[in-house]
């Protein structure tokens, strides 16, 4: 969490400059675009298509001229959901910072045929390119816990959010099963950056997500820096014993 008067901010377990920050996790995601949701796959069990799923129905696209932003959504998997249950004429964009991550998503459309209904948008979540109250909902996942001004993006979200638009977050967050903790906490240390090691050829992107997964705030903290936005109706729920956390809230 960091401030306007904040000069640093954490990247992983390293403190940075706040201006260093942003390069440093593109960096990230520029080595593991092309194996990303491979290694979410062996990262996960499989899991994140399930929490995805629960995730993306909860935008209820269903009426006419819907408008979406799905932020640091680049490969496009949660917006491929969107899309499908979503009207014809609606539209979604996908906004990633990262140019490796929306090549791969736009490959995907174009596979699924689902490009007509997708725009694909390079930008800062900290600075969004759309005019005040422009879209229905807003979703993001799996991505806040890599800005390095959370509150900035929040304050973005709400203002570019129609009124009674729904913001969604989808997160890791912390195990609130007693043993599954301590497993979990082994599993992410050390057999999550091995697995990257051997099929990415890095482990170090992936030790960093795995660090940057333990410093993002708790999901009581983080609701209360989503209300502090100026959202309401804020809510959050867990998922497969807190791992990972639906946050959501409305701007009213």
């Amino acid at each position: 969490m960091t401030s306007d008067h904040e000069t640093s901010t954490h990247f992983g377990y390293s403190e940075v400059g706040l201006d260093e920050k942003q390069g440093l996790v593109d960096d990230v995601f520029h080595k593991v675009a092309r194996r990303y949701d491979i290694m979410n796959d062996l990262m996960s069990a499989g899991m994140h298509r399930l929490w995805k799923d629960e995730f993306a129905a909860k935008v209820r696209a269903r009426r006419e001229g819907f408008r979406h932003l799905d932020v640091a959504g680049g490969t496009g998997d949660v917006a491929f959901r969107i899309a499908k249950a979503s009207p014809a004429d609606a539209k979604i964009v996908v906004l990633d910072i990262n140019g490796d991550m929306l090549d791969v998503g736009r490959d995907r459309a174009n596979e699924r045929g689902l490009a007509d209904k997708l725009e694909f948008v390079q930008a800062n979540a900290e600075s969004l390119p759309f005019p005040d109250a422009h879209f229905d909902a807003y979703t993001i996942a799996f991505g806040i816990r890599n800005v390095p001004r959370i509150e900035v993006a929040l304050a973005e979200a709400h203002r570019v959010l129609k009124p009674g638009g729904r913001f969604l977050c989808l997160e890791f967050s912390q195990v609130s099963v007693p043993g599954l903790d301590k497993i979990y906490e082994a599993y992410s240390f050390n057999v999550i950056p091995a697995i990257g090691k051997l099929v990415a050829g890095d482990s170090e992107p992936y030790r960093y997500l795995v660090e940057s997964i333990r410093r993002f705030p708790r999901a009581e903290e983080f609701e209360r820096m989503i209300r502090r936005a100026g959202f309401r109706r804020t809510g959050f729920e867990r998922l497969t014993g807190g791992v990972v956390a639906i946050h959501s809230g409305w701007k009213l």
